[in-house]
């Protein structure tokens, strides 16, 4: 089944999607900025092998995630794969790209 919107996704499908046995070394705060005509974010924290998920932002982020949430859609979708979404411009991070890719193995991207 597709998913229709960024809040399905945060509220529904990551909490499920997310992989803690995979997330032993990971200690991050994640702040997503979905851009457009009704633009949403998002802070995802990872820690202690658990994740948590609200609406807002923070300014301890780590690892800052900027897209339209039409593009972020197509990624979560498996439309098209985050890094071909990264290279053409589509998504555009600013943090470790470590960090990026461990967030795709636990479930995140």
């Amino acid at each position: 089944m597709e998913i229709q919107s960024a809040e399905e996704f945060f509220e529904n499908t990551l909490p499920i999607k997310f992989k803690p046995e995979k997330a032993k070394d990971i200690e991050v705060i994640v702040q997503v900025n979905l851009l457009g005509d009704n633009p949403k974010d998002w802070v995802i924290t990872i820690k202690n092998q658990k994740i948590h998920i609200f609406q807002g932002i923070t300014t301890e982020s780590a690892f800052v995630l900027k897209t339209e949430e039409k593009d972020f859609l197509e990624v979560v979708n498996g439309k098209i794969s985050v890094e071909k979404a990264f290279f053409s411009g589509k998504i555009n991070f600013k943090g470790d790209i470590v960090t990026a890719l461990k967030l795709k193995n636990v479930g995140f991207l």
